[in-house]
């Protein structure tokens, strides 16, 4: 196996903070989008990497060399056994990180859903709780929920209320709990793509925010509404779990909605070069693991003795 294995693995460092800089010139939506998919993509060449390390490594057993009927020491000569060894230590914490954080994301979201379903009233999409302390956020689910406490609906007018739920039904009707779920999911499986999480959720915000003012017709108002319920809110231990309108900073958002300028597009020669910069990462990190595979799968062929 030659030296493109490890190319995955060290990919994200310079893949990562480009996104980050790419997102901030793209329209909201495509910025979530790229975001979550540069994840994805960088997060699977570098597990699948991992994987074809430990195999390789693997595959020097003569245990395991004898069930393959494998001629050694052809298979896996380039990979030393101490880089095995770490690449299968790696493999095991990145499966142990994907299962706790999916099962914590489930536990999370069911116990949120309980609490909704005992302690509110429902009515179509939407679940009141009585509770004096402003709260509003879009619950994930089949059915999708929008939970707001009565604390919430007393702190804003009739208008800003119909703005906050149209901002909360975007988050749902996007499904962007699932853009959260699939960079978490990626930031276990490396942890450099953690850098993403701040500029994705803020993406997922502004296109709510968007979706918002659309739907009411009104940017001013959009704006005036998620003003007043993050003034108005209190902290939330729900992060990662439900979205709310009242989440990341609200000021620049707000300030977002106001300006008169649209959202910027790919025009200045920065943004192409910092794209060009990311695509050409996504393609050769699925490049090289590619390779890797096919390399150890040649290197398999001729241990059996196969032309």
């Amino acid at each position: 196996m030659n030296v493109a294995v490890w190319i995955p693995l060290l990919l994200p460092l310079v893949a990562g903070p480009a996104a980050r800089r790419l997102a901030e010139a793209l329209p909201p939506r495509a910025a979530a989008w790229l975001l979550a998919g540069s994840a994805v993509v960088l997060a699977g060449c570098s597990t699948a990497a991992l994987a074809l390390l430990a195999g390789a490594g693997a595959l020097r057993l003569p245990p395991i060399a004898a069930l393959g009927h494998l001629r050694l020491p052809v298979v896996g000569d380039e990979v030393t056994v101490p880089a095995a060894c770490l690449a299968t230590a790696l493999l095991t914490c990145v499966a142990v990180a994907v299962v706790r954080t999916a099962r914590r994301h489930t536990v999370l979201t069911a116990r949120a859903r309980r609490a909704a379903a005992r302690e509110g009233s429902a009515a179509g999409d939407l679940t009141v709780l009585q509770d004096p302390g402003p709260d509003a956020y879009a619950l994930p689910g089949r059915p999708g929920r929008i939970v707001v406490t009565t604390g919430m609906l007393r702190a804003l007018d009739p208008d800003e209320r119909e703005a906050l739920l149209a901002h909360e039904r975007a988050h749902l009707a996007g499904r962007h709990h699932l853009f959260l779920s699939a960079l978490a999911l990626s930031a276990a499986c490396h942890p450099m793509l953690r850098m993403l999480s701040a500029p994705l959720s803020y993406a997922l915000e502004r296109w709510a925010d968007e979706s918002a003012a659309a739907a009411v017709g009104d940017r001013r108002l959009a704006a005036r509404a998620i003003g007043r319920a993050a003034l108005a809110a209190r902290p939330s231990a729900r992060a990662g779990v439900a979205l709310s309108a009242t989440a990341g900073p609200v000021p620049r958002r707000v300030a977002a909605l106001l300006a008169a300028a649209p959202a910027p597009h790919l025009r200045a020669r920065t943004p192409r070069v910092i794209a060009a910069v990311l695509a050409g990462c996504l393609a050769l990190s699925a490049a090289c693991a590619l390779e890797a595979a096919h390399d150890l799968h040649g290197s398999i062929e001729v241990a059996q003795g196969e032309p």
